[in-house]
């Protein structure tokens, strides 16, 4: 009789646990829901995801949600405690994404490319798309931020070989061809380089002002000056239209300006 009573007991708890917990992650859900329902970083954003994790830290999702007005507003080091808290609960959802904050918010291209490679190890024999690119796109662009054009362009034409044989050419991230044709520009090999902003004017129907001003490079290196003022005017045109690499938040890699352009048609002016 006594050891059913125990048994009972034990049994009774577990069930309480059990409906506790329950509880816990409903309530837990319902708080990072109305987290939502606020401009993120707001003290009512921050202290809803603050309740939904003490509700339930097994959840991942809180704690990258806590995480992102702190990277956006640069304050790395709490970023990086819940951002790593939402890896240790969900290494393959998020892996890649820290490895995309390295790259773009931090600079930090060498971090970058170890979550990249860590996550190809969470999931061997699949590519993965953190943030809607190809892992191989994203770690061309890491590479060429560190000046390592060999590596920057084997995972950029991995990235396009892969893609153009199974959805088309014309599916590639058009910014693939302009950072490919970057790294081969800086690595001095121009033939390769105009090959690949080629693709990208053919792709955007020549409106797009970094591919224009690379292409009048080119052709200034080549001395043919004239043809190269007329790419940088309809380099200059597409600027001012808004078609040119851009980021939200960041510079972008190898970003042009305005000044860049102008500067450039004054020295091929004085050319002629």
């Amino acid at each position: 009789m006594e050891t059913l009573q125990k048994y009972c007991l034990s049994l009774l708890v577990t069930l309480l646990l059990f409906s506790c917990n329950k509880d816990n992650k409903e309530a837990s859900l319902r708080s990072l829901k109305f987290s939502q329902l606020h401009y993120q970083g707001t003290k009512a954003n921050l202290n809803a995801l603050a309740k939904a994790i003490e509700l339930d830290a097994t959840n991942e999702d809180p704690w990258r949600e806590y995480s992102i007005p702190f990277l956006k507003r640069g304050i790395p080091h709490i970023w990086k405690k819940h951002m790593d808290k939402a890896i240790e609960r969900n290494a393959k959802e998020w892996q890649g994404y820290r490895g995309y904050n390295y790259l773009w918010f931090y600079r930090d291209y060498k971090k970058a490319i170890a979550d990249f490679n860590a996550l190809d190890t969470i999931t061997p024999n699949f590519i993965d798309a953190p943030q809607g690119h190809s892992v191989d796109y994203w770690r061309g662009i890491a590479y060429l931020g560190l000046n390592d054009y060999k590596n920057s362009i084997y995972y950029f034409d991995k990235y396009i070989d892969k893609e153009t044989k199974e959805t088309g050419e014309d599916w590639v991230e058009m910014t693939g061809f302009l950072f490919r044709g970057i790294a081969h520009y800086e690595n001095k090999n121009d033939s390769l380089a105009l090959l690949s902003i080629n693709k990208l004017l053919k792709y955007t129907n020549n409106t797009y002002a970094d591919g224009n001003y690379y292409k009048a490079l080119i052709l200034e290196k080549r001395n043919n000056n004239d043809e190269a003022l007329k790419f940088i005017d309809i380099a200059i045109t597409n600027y001012k239209d808004g078609y040119y690499n851009n980021r939200p938040y960041v510079e972008t890699l190898r970003q042009i300006y305005m000044e860049d352009l102008l500067l450039l048609k004054e020295r091929l002016t004085k050319k002629k």
